[in-house]
């Protein structure tokens, strides 16, 4: 079972997977504790292959989902939707994914829309089915920040989140 002393919130999923009736509103500290800190990342056994995500927040609450066939880089990207999506509050999501952080960190985004979903070098932004929700859930909201930190370097809660990911895929 999980390490975290925290509440479970369920699998969200893919192809292969259950799937939760309802996405759970989840509770926030008060504005003078700062934002949010929730951990985010995602696994693949194989690239492609059987994939799983998660996030999880400092001594609380967690959730890990499953795709059957899909990439690391998408898991990464749906860990931190879900993240997005679960809680309503300022958020930090903290994830060892350049690719998630750089976009935000960056603003590449700006440019996939002003260009219409293409990159640099004129060809379609990959992933656009999940960048564009997340994407989305960032703009319609000034409270999200994103933060990188270095995997497997044995920060807990990276190590955690790369734990339930991990559980997930094998799923």
């Amino acid at each position: 079972g999980p390490q975290s002393n925290g509440e479970w919130v369920g699998k969200s999923s893919g192809r292969g997977c259950e799937r939760p009736a309802n996405r759970p509103r989840l509770g926030c500290p008060s504005v003078a504790d700062g934002p949010m800190v929730v951990y985010t990342d995602g696994a693949c056994l194989g690239n492609p292959g059987p994939g799983g995500w998660a996030w999880v927040v400092p001594d609380g609450s967690f959730a890990s989902g499953c795709d059957g066939k899909t990439t690391n880089q998408r898991m990464e990207l749906n860990a931190a939707l879900e993240a997005i999506r679960a809680f309503h509050c300022p958020l930090v999501v903290v994830s060892d994914s350049t690719y998630v952080v750089h976009c935000f960190r960056d603003r590449w985004w700006e440019n996939w829309l002003r260009r219409g979903w293409v990159n640099k070098a004129r060809k379609p932004v990959a992933n656009r089915d999940l960048w564009e929700p997340l994407i989305d859930a960032y703009r319609g909201r000034d409270d999200v920040d994103f933060q990188w930190v270095k995997g497997h370097s044995g920060d807990r809660w990276n190590d955690e989140a790369d734990r339930l990911a991990l559980e997930a895929a094998s799923d």
